[in-house]
């Protein structure tokens, strides 16, 4: 595992983050800008030094201020990837990789040159010059020759933040790669939502350089708690499901999860694939009785768990639907008009659903 307790205080600033991370896959750091993200993986790197608190990473110190140990940057070993990919501008894409390589103080060096080319499909572009590259295939060689230092633990920063969004799906399908192949620890720093809820396994969401809430994915970004963080127009539910019939006759694909299923614009993954599917909770309508003669097709037996009235217009309403948990967002007016209350059977009208696919295991890195 990965553990961090840091305190560190600055003026006008005071980050205090505990968490622990999985040995493998995502961690993502989320929230808005000042919210400490930036500042962690900093000092999980070794650029800032916390006031107090302890860093271990696989089992090795790298910092405690009660014990005096404070690793070098050199021997930490590990890999960063900033919001702008920091190649050498002189050197070809290939010298830039086998700069990453040259700073690897192993003998024998687990992650290959080839592999890593592979995996981030830059082979066609290792003679040309970081110039000549889109903003997506200059992220991907950073990413190469961070890997190629034989990180311990990969730190991302933004990574998508200076694309625009054709670079971002270009890029978002080698992050997956990376993440279900190499099974290296990740911490990913982000505040886009849809990066996240696409990459991530466990989150970190960040406040004031406090944590709100920690967990997997598909609990902490559906809790209510992060409503700060995620903004109203986002907020919703990540339901874990698999691809269980297509119908091709009107390019509609059908999801199963615990508790139900939905109809979905068709995805491009075979019967069985695992993928995540999002519900906005402002997207969720509710009804007393089954609802007949309408064009939503996602019509979801449930049970009101809690009523949240808010300031303004708007009321929270947390659903089970089986053994999920469903939000919803109605006006508190439709809370008095309908008598919403906790316990009450309803009917679940979802109208939009975003899906975002898993990659299937990509193997590892040879």
């Amino acid at each position: 595992m990965i553990e961090i307790d840091i305190r560190l205080r600055r003026p006008g600033f005071t980050l205090e983050a505990a968490f622990t991370a999985p040995e493998a896959g995502v961690t993502a750091l989320f929230g808005r800008s000042g919210a400490g993200k930036t500042t962690i993986i900093q000092a999980v790197a070794g650029v800032v030094r916390p006031d107090a608190g302890r860093i271990v990473v696989k089992g090795e110190v790298y910092f405690d201020a009660a014990a005096r140990i404070d690793l070098s940057i050199e021997r930490r070993r590990v890999g960063y990837v900033f919001q702008d990919s920091r190649l050498f501008p002189h050197l070809s894409v290939e010298s830039n990789l086998r700069y990453g390589e040259r700073r690897s103080r192993l003998s024998h060096k687990p992650i290959g040159f080839a592999a890593v080319v592979d995996l981030l499909g830059i082979g066609h572009l290792l003679g040309r010059r970081p110039h000549t590259l889109s903003g997506g295939e200059r992220q991907r060689v950073a990413i190469g020759r961070a890997l190629l230092s034989q990180p311990r633990l990969l730190l991302m920063d933004e990574p998508l933040a200076a694309l625009d969004e054709a670079r971002k799906a270009e890029i978002l399908p080698y992050l997956e790669r990376l993440r279900d192949g190499m099974g290296l620890p990740i911490l990913y720093v982000s505040h886009a939502v849809d990066e996240v809820l696409r990459l991530a396994d466990v989150v970190v969401a960040l406040r004031d350089g406090r944590p709100l809430a920690i967990g997997p994915v598909a609990d902490v970004m559906s809790r209510p708690e992060i409503l700060p963080v995620i903004g109203r127009f986002d907020v919703g539910t990540l339901l874990e499901c698999v691809v269980s019939r297509h119908d091709g006759d009107y390019a509609l694909s059908t999801l199963t999860f615990a508790g139900g299923e939905l109809r979905v614009p068709q995805v491009a993954m075979p019967i069985g694939s695992a993928v995540r599917a999002r519900v906005r909770a402002r997207d969720v309508a509710l009804a007393l009785a089954r609802p007949e003669g309408v064009s939503v097709s996602n019509l979801l037996a449930a049970r009101i768990e809690a009523v949240r009235q808010q300031e303004g217009p708007y009321a929270d309403i947390e659903l089970v639907v089986g053994e999920t948990r469903l939000a919803a967002t109605v006006t508190r007016e439709s809370v008095d008009r309908l008598t919403l209350r906790p316990g009450l059977a309803v009917w679940a009208m979802v109208k939009s659903v975003a899906v975002e696919s898993r990659s299937p295991d990509f193997g590892g890195p040879g």
